[in-house]
């Protein structure tokens, strides 16, 4: 069980922090007078229902911790590929490296999602969750059936479960399958920000594939909550039979084994080039803003009094930190660490998350967070792929698979990545509303 400190004043902040969430979304909307907030109530009411279940029921928590386990179970397979191909380059005795000991297990997960999707495991997993999701939130079929997929599968994978009902879909459906691509994450990724989170604890480990796993299932009432705020159902909803395919698209298992490979390469090559690329152009802003700029006008040295030393001076970090640390006070961060979270949200809105789970994990092993409760709410705000560049993403997934919705698409994306942002937001706010 995950300690809690939950009192009267931890209440009142967790309904501070739902609130400005949710008025944040409300005064974004595009049509404030056609909210159902029936809808908005059921999804906030299985959010709590799911947070409270996982921190004080011991089934569902032992539950989830099982399946983390069986995470990081997989995850030493992945390693003893890694292994036989860097021999005693994969040790972990001379610390963790990104690229050795992270990103090659995308490859692996890549693998076995592509495997369970032939097996039809992971289509029924989805199904039942989406039955979940309809039954308390009244959406359609093609609605439940997509936010639930994106809980297991990638932005781009999860709009084809629903692809031949992708063109008839009205502007609310579409923006709401937009926003739950942008606010949930992939669990062909989820090894990755574990093992990334935990370095080499193996109690670390379990704990923060228990706060993922929960993070992924909360968001995807979430992102209904959200997107239906943001872009309320005001034109009809064609209402059609909705069905699961029982099996995937590749001839054999071979074949899907090959294609899940195939693809987890591309993806841990994409994802290594742009770490490469943000981190470094990270550095070029640092080294204009604080090696040049605040050295040479003394603000490095008022930063650095100002925040006790948690910023090293006028960098990237500290003025997405400065500019978010009021939001993220009103979301229940507690006041010594709401700028190191608040930078954590800008740097992952900004660039992508990868960037800023590793900057948590440096942060984290620096022992720059005062409250444990902190590093806990930063894993559920950074837990999703609302960013910049996901918006390209999701113009060229969706796009290919409706054209005629290219336009649309291409108009919501910054406002679905702003939802996709608030999502994990409102995630956090009830997690640390419950942790106390």
């Amino acid at each position: 069980m995950i300690e809690t400190h939950f009192d009267l004043i931890s209440l009142l902040r967790g309904i501070l922090g739902i609130s400005s969430v949710i008025a944040v979304t409300w005064l974004l909307s595009f049509n404030r007078k056609k909210i159902d907030w029936k809808l908005v109530g059921g999804g906030l009411l299985l959010q709590v229902i799911f947070a409270l279940s996982v921190l004080y029921i011991p089934f569902v928590g032992s539950a989830l911790e099982w399946i983390g386990k069986a995470f990081i179970k997989l995850m030493d397979f992945g390693h003893q590929g890694v292994a036989f191909l860097l021999g005693p380059y994969a040790s972990k005795k001379n610390g963790f490296i990104f690229l050795i000991h992270s990103l090659p297990i995308i490859i692996f997960f890549s693998a076995l999602v592509s495997l369970f999707y032939h097996w039809g495991i992971i289509q029924r997993i989805v199904g039942a969750f989406s039955w979940v999701l309809r039954k308390f939130m009244n959406i359609s079929g093609a609605e439940g059936l997509v936010s639930a997929g994106n809980v297991f599968v990638g932005m781009t994978e999860a709009p084809v479960l629903i692809k031949n009902y992708l063109p008839r879909m009205n502007k609310s459906e579409i923006f709401l399958v937009m926003v739950s691509g942008m606010g949930t994450i992939a669990g062909t990724v989820m090894a990755t920000y574990i093992a990334m989170l935990s370095g080499n604890d193996p109690a670390s480990r379990i704990v923060f594939a228990k706060h993922l796993l929960s993070a992924s299932f909360m968001a995807a009432p979430g992102a209904i909550v959200i997107a239906k705020i943001f872009c309320p159902q005001t034109e009809p909803v064609i209402e059609q039979p909705v069905q699961v395919e029982k099996e995937g698209r590749h001839a054999t298992v071979l074949d899907a084994i090959s294609a899940g490979t195939s693809v987890g390469i591309k993806l841990m090559v994409n994802i290594a080039a742009m770490l490469l690329v943000f981190i470094a152009l990270v550095g070029l802003v640092n080294y204009i803003s604080e090696s040049i700029i605040g050295r040479y006008t003394g603000i490095n040295e008022w930063i650095v009094s100002f925040t006790g030393g948690k910023a090293s001076g006028l960098n990237f970090q500290f003025i997405v930190g400065i500019i978010l640390a009021p939001f993220m006070w009103l979301v229940g961060v507690p006041s010594d660490d709401m700028m190191l979270v608040g930078s954590l949200l800008g740097q992952k809105t900004i660039l992508n998350e990868f960037v800023a789970y590793f900057q948590l994990q440096q942060w984290k092993d620096a022992g720059l967070f005062v409250y444990n409760k902190s590093i806990v709410m930063s894993t559920y705000i950074l837990c999703g792929f609302a960013n910049i560049s996901s918006i390209g993403i999701l113009l060229g997934g969706i796009g290919v698979l409706a054209p005629e919705k290219r336009e649309l698409i291409s108009r919501f994306g910054f406002p679905a990545m702003i939802g996709g942002a608030l999502v994990s937001v409102l995630s956090a706010a009830i997690i640390g509303m419950i942790l106390g």
